[in-house]
């Protein structure tokens, strides 16, 4: 292929990159952009397809997490996932094995369990939010030191 080619295949990853803005195509402008370059140089058309390949996959497994952890940081959680690691105080006894428990948060009343069966929080004690399941926060009584 001509180096041309590449470049127009980088161009098009780019035009689709910047339209989505969600890290998809990035990868293989970087494959692009080196095949360009190897066409340039007088490589085969094999060699070209592999390098390509060779490097958006690299550009992929490597380089791709960081980039997300870097774009999503400072980034607030929104919704219920902002409930993760609050605190909030029990209305209903939670008992897992008797399918009950309620916690109220910011005014509003959850439905709520522990992560355990033989554990049950009673009423008036404070908890942390641990995770979320369904329309059920998963609690964990906090301890006197805290």
């Amino acid at each position: 292929m001509e180096p041309i080619m590449w470049l127009i295949l980088l161009a098009c990853f780019l035009v689709v990159e910047a339209i989505t803005v969600g890290l998809t195509t990035i990868w293989f402008a970087g494959g692009a952009l080196v095949a360009a370059i190897a066409s340039g140089l007088g490589a085969g058309i094999l060699t070209q397809w592999v390098l390509f390949l060779a490097i958006s996959l690299v550009l992929l497994i490597f380089t791709r997490p960081l980039a997300v952890r870097y774009m999503n940081k400072g980034v607030p959680k929104t919704n219920v996932n902002s409930l993760i690691g609050e605190r909030a105080v029990v209305i209903q006894k939670i008992n897992n094995l008797e399918q009950s428990g309620q916690v109220r948060i910011n005014d509003i009343e959850w439905m709520a369990r522990t992560s355990s069966d033989e554990v049950t929080i009673p009423e008036h004690a404070i908890v942390t939010i641990e995770d979320v399941q369904g329309v059920k926060l998963i609690v964990k009584e906090e301890t006197e030191g805290k």
